[in-house]
């Protein structure tokens, strides 16, 4: 498989355009339950049900559920990309990232996803491939932002705030599901203080981009 590219052996089986209304409603459909009940929720029957459409268009616009999951996939991490390149464009790129991290819709999607790769190795490549790409355009950025800072954080490499600020925000979101609180608002305050040591306090275009890697549902 080449990431972002064509999983498995063409078929002759007829296959619905992609940018079909009814591909999307489908998208959508096994999007929402995987946040909503795991990925073990989504069979082609569940789908079709929260779409309102038969079963067989499932298999009439992606061959396999691999071919779904991976769309599903595809397309939420091309526009949490799209988010990503325009929040650390801003005077902010720290507190941009901290808050593009920490959304926890997007970190919910993430770990669903990383969870079902464990059993679908194109989805695991298709994961990694995605996932270099951020942290790349996170690391270039962030190296710049604290290069400006370098009085302050100057021993802190670019690619431990990229980590960091994604170890938390998966962490957090694992333990709030299983009723785990503890440290949680600690760490948070603690993180955002040493934000705004180098940024000063967020400005308001900055709470945005929470906003819009939710509705993206984040990063891989």
């Amino acid at each position: 498989m080449t990431p972002g590219g064509e999983v498995g052996m063409k078929s002759s089986r007829r296959i619905g355009a992609p940018d079909a209304k009814n591909r999307v409603v489908l998208l959508d459909a096994a999007e929402q339950l995987l946040l909503e009940e795991g990925y073990a929720a989504v069979t082609s029957r569940r789908v079709a049900d929260r779409a309102h459409l038969k079963p067989q268009l499932v298999h009439y616009y992606f061959r396999t559920m691999e071919d779904l999951f991976l769309a599903v996939f595809r397309r939420r991490a091309e526009e949490g990309l799209a988010v990503l390149t325009t929040a650390l464009q801003s005077p902010q790129p720290l507190w941009a990232l901290w808050r593009f991290s920490t959304a926890p819709e997007a970190t919910r999607l993430t770990m669903e996803f990383m969870g079902l790769a464990n059993h679908r190795k194109a989805l695991r490549a298709e994961i990694v491939y995605y996932a270099e790409r951020f942290r790349q355009a996170q690391n270039q950025a962030i190296a710049e932002a604290l290069d400006r800072h370098r009085a302050v954080a100057g021993e802190v490499p670019p690619v431990v705030w990229t980590i960091f600020a994604t170890a938390v925000s998966q962490a957090i979101v694992m333990e709030k599901a299983l009723g785990i609180d503890t440290g949680h608002a600690e760490t948070f305050a603690f993180c955002e203080e040493w934000l705004r040591r180098l940024e000063g306090d967020p400005l308001p275009e900055v709470a945005a981009f929470a906003e819009e890697a939710a509705a993206s549902h984040g990063s891989p």
